[in-house]
């Protein structure tokens, strides 16, 4: 077998269940490839966190799992969770103090150096976040 050049990218992708189980392995997942790559992985798995629940919660559909994958191009970390709910964008709302949830994209948006969401296929929708370690 032919050694094979290192081209710089490495990347990882893994279907997972649109549940908190399925959100939860995502952030271990990540921290795990991550470590395996040799870049830090406490900012990335709590981005992963966030992005994995609320595809678990908001773009939930019975029986469709979400794709979590995570890119390394030029020392760009690119995580991106995509689900099967195109319809329903994330959005930046403020929450009132009392309120339990609600406030994973703000910690998203001071986490990353960039966010946003692509439409896909429809139905799909994938978050995306961009770190640089």
């Amino acid at each position: 077998m032919a050694a094979q050049p290192d081209t710089g990218v490495r990347n990882f992708t893994v279907l997972l269940s649109s549940t908190p189980r399925g959100a939860r392995l995502a952030r271990l997942l990540a921290a795990d490839q991550l470590r395996g790559w040799g870049l830090p992985h406490e900012t990335a798995s709590q981005v992963v966190a966030e992005l994995a629940a609320n595809a678990a919660t908001h773009g939930r559909l019975p029986g469709r799992s979400f794709r979590l994958t995570l890119y390394v191009v030029a020392g760009t970390l690119r995580i991106e969770v995509t689900d099967t709910r195109g319809d329903r964008l994330p959005e930046l709302r403020p929450g009132s103090p009392d309120e339990e949830s609600g406030r994973g994209l703000f910690l998203v948006e001071a986490l990353a150096d960039h966010w946003g969401v692509s439409e896909g296929r429809h139905p799909r929708k994938t978050v995306w976040a961009e770190l640089r370690p």
